[in-house]
């Protein structure tokens, strides 16, 4: 297995990456190759910094960076040579199984789709978050950004990919989808959720239990809740906010304490033929290693396989 890393992208880049890269490889198996892809003479510094061998590692280097504000299909376009276009290349020709970035997520995803494409089937992909629930374990929402306007049949397909995900990588049998609205009662809602209601309620792609409402988000009664990408984005930004007030207010709580990002790592892209992973802008070096591994469970769960089979 080989896992690309863009040591480029995010705020703290290269040296959050390549630290990141060095906590990677330590948890890693024999056989699990990182590649680094990005300015090689800056990471092997890094690594020379910290003692680490530059033989853990792989090594694609490239002479250009997609910054954070650029614009993402201009900069796909011109800049072929930056780390997130070559990394996209990388895994369309199969020379890496999965490839992740905390770099530009509009580049990210225009890569995605330019690059590996979509799968036959798959209308739009989608972004997905976890949410930490008050009586242990995780939930998925998606999408979180990827779509900040939906169709009801996209909506219905975001049911198949998170459930996929939760299944899948997650170990979540059966998972309970919910999409989410302003009220539990089937006629309630805005137009999209109204017309995608029925769809869900009908479908045995996957175990729809209801509309859910804000409050429910932390909640046991769901595992994976389905929102067009400008609704997640709002829960997404509201519950990383939640973190960074106990840490402001000095307060010490278990649960808050799963609201740390740096948990997770990144969004998965779902949807296109590769896993391919989007870490936070602000990624440190422990972030960057869950991105990492998120990416290798991807792989190793055949996630990708299993959401092509679901779409035949």
């Amino acid at each position: 297995m080989k896992i690309g890393l863009d040591i480029m992208g995010g705020d703290y880049a290269p040296k959050a990456a390549v630290l990141g890269a060095i906590k990677a490889c330590k948890v890693l198996k024999a056989g699990q190759q990182l590649v680094l892809i990005g300015d090689k003479d800056a990471a092997l510094a890094i690594l020379s910094e910290n003692n680490f061998s530059a033989d853990n590692f792989e090594f694609v280097h490239t002479t250009e960076v997609i910054g954070m504000g650029e614009h993402p299909t201009k900069a796909i376009v011109q800049k072929p040579d930056s780390s997130i276009g070559i990394g996209f290349k990388l895994l369309k020709d199969g020379e890496i199984d999965a490839f992740s970035s905390a770099g530009n997520t509009g580049a990210m995803l225009v890569g995605s789709m330019f690059s590996v494409k979509n799968i036959p089937g798959v209308i739009r992909p989608a972004m997905t978050t976890i949410v930490p629930k008050l009586k242990g374990g995780l939930g998925i929402i998606l999408d979180v950004g990827a779509n900040a306007d939906c169709k009801p049949d996209v909506l219905l397909q975001f049911g198949v990919l998170g459930s996929l995900l939760a299944e899948s990588v997650y170990g979540i049998p059966n998972p309970r989808v919910a999409l989410m609205n302003i009220g539990e009662e089937e006629e309630k809602g805005n137009l999209l959720s109204q017309a995608t209601y029925p769809l869900m309620k009908d479908t045995n792609l996957f175990n729809f239990v209801g509309n859910v409402e804000g409050r429910d988000l932390f909640n046991d009664n769901n595992d994976v809740i389905v929102c067009d990408g400008f609704t997640g984005n709002v829960i997404l930004k509201l519950a990383e906010s939640f973190y960074v007030i106990t840490l402001k207010k000095k307060l010490k709580d278990e649960f808050l304490d799963r609201f740390n990002y740096e948990q997770y790592g990144g969004s998965p892209i779902l949807g296109v033929n590769a896993p391919v992973v989007v870490g936070h802008g602000i990624s440190s070096p422990e972030a960057i290693k869950n991105m990492v591994l998120l990416s290798k469970n991807m792989v190793e769960t055949n996630l990708v396989d299993k959401i092509k089979l679901a779409f035949q």
